[in-house]
């Protein structure tokens, strides 16, 4: 099994590299420990850019996992509903595997038929990359980078993506995405991080309370491919606009509840006018523990998934079986579809543009009631 940070490592602000695996063929995974001056302590690792750890405290000052995390690689390479990932080039689904851009016609792998899904068979999340230790004004932390060559699972041009991950001192995780491509290509890359606020006092997030700012979201059709409708939430299962248990109408009859099996949607977030600045997106909060967690995103959507196809199959480092449910993705992002979407924001990135996403991840705790 991998190490994982000893007593000693959390009470030691820095950032740690240590071999964690090996992918077939043998390249080396390396992880990269970073510890903040509270003792919080946020891992990733080099395969998928992926976070398969990250403690905070609780009100009783316990710190524990609130991501759903894996034991070793075969466990991400086989096994895993991108627990933890940067998924890309594009994240969730475009329909069919198939786009038009400046008249040309794409096609992708078709990975979830009939569409395309989170980059395909191989995309980002299964992926080896480099990695170096970054130390900025912001907080400490890892930048992790990759070539994603043209052809790659289908999509057109060379994209350099890097992303990085910081941790401050007072519980911010900030991840940005950087990105240019030699060709005009869909890109759209998020964090799919399964959250469980609870850490393992609690199978599932049911109870956790949500808050999402945003008055509308984007129903799907049979196959989760929005219908290009932005219905309004008011008088719906998909209102967060106020604090709500996330289980409080996951089981109601409503059709677009029984297509996902439970939340799996896109909403479209409430934003300043001009795009590309931070904004509150959501508020997750366990009454268990006291813990928050505040969602500020630069993207224009937010992907709610409620781990509705979780069946107690993976098992976590802890021995613990992910069931139903055991964590929620805020996954900040452009919307699903968007390429066969023109009425949507644009997802095309082009020869001599650069692309910049930023999310912020502020953890914390409620007052006792």
């Amino acid at each position: 099994m991998p190490p994982t940070l000893a007593p000693r490592d959390l009470r030691s602000p820095g950032v740690r590299r240590h071999p964690w695996g090996h992918v077939p063929g043998g390249d080396v995974v390396f992880a990269y420990d970073i510890v903040n001056a509270r003792g919080t302590a946020l891992t990733v690792i080099t395969l998928g850019a992926t976070i398969t750890s990250l403690r905070v405290a609780g009100r009783d000052g316990v710190r524990d996992d609130v991501v759903l995390g894996l034991a070793d690689v075969e466990g991400y390479l086989e096994r895993s509903p991108y627990l933890g990932c940067v998924v890309g080039r594009y994240a969730n689904r475009i329909a069919r595997g198939q786009f038009i851009v400046e008249g040309a016609t794409g096609t992708l792998a078709v990975n979830d038929p009939p569409n395309h899904l989170h980059g395909g068979v191989r995309g980002f999340d299964k992926r080896v990359y480099d990695a170096r230790a970054v130390t900025t004004g912001e907080g400490r932390g890892v930048r992790l980078s990759r070539t994603s060559p043209d052809g790659e699972e289908g999509y057109p041009g060379d994209v350099h993506f890097a992303v990085r991950y910081l941790l401050d001192d007072d519980d911010r995780v900030v991840i940005d995405y950087y990105a240019t491509s030699s060709g005009a290509t869909p890109f759209n890359p998020t964090q799919h991080s399964y959250f469980n606020l609870a850490g393992a006092r609690h199978s599932d997030v049911l109870g956790h309370e949500l808050l999402v700012v945003a008055d509308r979201y984007t129903p799907v059709d049979a196959t989760l491919i929005p219908t290009g409708e932005l219905a309004p939430v008011a008088g719906t299962p998909f209102d967060f606009r106020s604090p709500t248990p996330v289980g409080a109408r996951i089981a109601d009859a409503h059709p677009q509840l029984a297509i996902a099996r439970g939340y799996d949607h896109n909403y479209v977030l409430d934003r300043p006018a001009r795009p590309g600045v931070l904004a509150h997106a959501a508020r997750l909060h366990d009454p268990l523990t006291g813990r928050t967690l505040d969602v500020h995103t630069t993207e224009p959507g937010l992907q709610l998934y409620t781990g509705n196809f979780l069946d107690g199959s993976l098992v976590g480092r802890d021995g613990r079986r992910f069931g139903r449910h055991a964590g929620l993705c805020l996954e900040t992002q452009h919307f699903p579809d968007s390429p066969n979407h023109p009425e949507f924001p644009e997802t095309i990135l082009r020869p001599g543009r650069s692309f910049h996403s930023r999310t912020i991840w502020q953890f914390g705790l409620a007052r006792a009631p």
